[in-house]
């Protein structure tokens, strides 16, 4: 059985991301983008026009279609008509969604305790473990391999992580006992947490649902992500008074202001604050009892 042929311009765009260094996921995702605009339009997108780009952003916002989806939208047609096509003046009609900045859901220490104790086996507990004791995100979970691990210095490598770009995490006494009981038990050649396949690494897929299923058996009623694991670590951090700055630089923020949003879910950071209501003095002196 043949593969369907790769149309010339699909094939252009391929070989234009290809060029830049994009990562594939991000290929992946331009080309879908790029495929939704063309069943929307009913025809070759090369022969789109303004007025095409513009009904198409409509037509996302009257169907539901997200904030990030639109935005990733935006940016794939963006490349395809700057660059593959070489139509800047198309990008001008494309317009960015402001995003609606949610407060992240936090999982008590109680709660981390008991969803690591309910993971799906040992290779899960410790994966999981990394992406909260050391505030992982899950792509850089899966990367991981076993020359990463920095038992000398206490330290986790982060390759091409966000942004490709590597960094430092911190490898806590407890995660590198952790791993090594899984190492013990796996002997993995080069991935850390490797696949159903050895060769490969786990995938995020695979990491999401055993995150799912260990937040059911630890009966956790919040709406556990893996995702919430890291914005579990840098809120725990702050409640501990560690500076936000020290934060940003374990999560691999590009942004301050970023890192900043925990301080708006760190419940001892907020109860810790005087309000100024209780600095007010009383207007009307309270009356003395008759002596």
């Amino acid at each position: 059985m043949s593969e369907k042929p790769i149309s010339p311009l699909r094939r252009r765009m391929i070989e234009d991301m290809t060029v830049r260094n994009f990562v594939e996921k991000t290929r992946n995702d331009y080309i879908r983008h790029v495929r939704t605009f063309t069943t929307f339009l009913g025809r070759a997108p090369d022969t789109a026009a303004p007025e095409d780009l513009r009904l198409f952003q409509l037509h996302q916002t009257q169907t539901g279609v997200g904030a990030s989806g639109i935005n990733g939208s935006v940016a794939a047609l963006r490349f395809f008509f700057t660059v593959t096509l070489d139509r800047p003046e198309m990008a001008r009609h494309l317009t960015f969604v402001r995003e609606p900045r949610k407060i992240p859901v936090i999982l008590s220490l109680e709660e981390i305790a008991r969803l690591l104790e309910a993971a799906p086996g040992p290779k899960y507990k410790a994966a999981l473990s990394a992406a909260y004791g050391a505030g992982l995100r899950v792509s850089e979970v899966v990367a991981l391999k076993v020359s990463d691990i920095d038992s000398e210095r206490m330290l986790l490598r982060i390759e091409q992580g966000k942004g490709r770009k590597d960094r430092f995490a911190m490898l806590s006494p407890r995660l590198l006992e952790l791993l090594r009981d899984w190492y013990r038990i796996a002997r993995p050649a080069l991935w850390l947490f490797p696949g159903r396949d050895p060769l490969l690494p786990l995938t995020t897929r695979q990491f999401n649902r055993a995150v799912h299923a260990a937040a059911d058996r630890a009966a956790i009623k919040k709406r556990v992500t893996p995702h919430t694991l890291r914005h579990s670590f840098a809120t725990h951090l702050l409640e501990e008074k560690t500076d936000v700055r020290l934060i940003q630089v374990l999560l691999g923020h590009a942004r301050l202001d970023t890192t900043a949003l925990y301080a708006q879910v760190a419940t001892n950071v907020i109860r810790a604050v005087m309000s100024p209501l209780d600095r007010l003095t009383p207007l009307t002196s309270e009356k003395k009892p008759p002596s």
